[in-house]
């Protein structure tokens, strides 16, 4: 992905990162082996699609574990319940306030709450400012709001962070073909090595956000993390 980097850095860069940096609190308590084995088999089972299955193996786990109520809260959001949203609230002020933050700024894109959304994903960046996830999906939210140089900012960052996904690196593509760029859209999706089909959705959003009115807002970002999450293989 080294030429990636190469053609990210030969882009003009605009907008600006978001001042001030929020820290974590620090004082989760880890899982126990049995419970971080039930964890990993809860995501598996995620990542494959399984959420009902996996919401069972959860089930039977403490939930004053922020770790289980994270997991729980993402499989829920994934199968549309509204119990999802009191599960990210319950993580704001732990160890995992930023995944909370994302989790309920996942929920407002889906509602076509920009503007929520935007609040909840920036506080999530300035949290954990390293986390390629919740950059990519705020890039989302500026994209499709079409502001472009915050979101070329994120989906750069994005993918300077998480070198071996190539999500950003397909909204970047979305991005360039949005502004006509073709020729360093197409670099960059042999350089990511993105499918024709996955070339032809970018440009098919591309065209889409061209069309559409900021009232209508982003249904993108909720999918595109699914698709981030099974094709990482975690869980946020």
């Amino acid at each position: 992905m080294k030429a990636i980097i190469a053609l990210t850095a030969s882009l003009v860069l605009a907008g600006c990162a978001s001042n001030g940096v929020a820290s974590r609190p620090t004082s989760c308590v880890k899982p126990g082996s049995d419970q971080e084995l039930a964890l990993n088999l809860a995501d598996d089972m995620a990542n494959d699609g399984r959420l009902y299955a996996s919401l069972a193996n959860l089930e039977g786990l403490p939930e004053d574990l922020v770790q289980v109520r994270l997991r729980k809260a993402r499989v829920l959001r994934l199968m549309g319940r509204n119990e999802a949203e009191p599960l990210y609230q319950s993580l704001l002020g732990t160890c995992l306030a930023a995944d909370g933050e994302h989790g309920l700024g996942q929920l407002a894109a889906a509602r076509n709450d920009n503007a929520t959304a935007i609040e909840h994903l920036e506080r999530a960046v300035k949290m954990a400012p390293t986390e390629g996830k919740i950059r990519n999906d705020l890039g989302v939210v500026y994209l499709n709001l079409r502001r472009i140089p915050e979101a070329r900012f994120e989906f750069m960052t994005a993918m300077e962070l998480r070198q071996s996904d190539s999500l950003a690196a397909l909204n970047m593509v979305t991005l360039l073909i949005y502004q006509d760029n073709w020729k360093q859209a197409a670099e960059l999706a042999s350089m990511a090595r993105l499918s024709p089909s996955q070339v032809a959705d970018a440009q098919a959003r591309a065209e889409k956000i061209r069309g559409m009115t900021n009232k209508v807002g982003i249904t993108q970002a909720d999918r595109l993390t699914e698709v981030a999450d099974v094709s990482s293989g975690t869980v946020k």
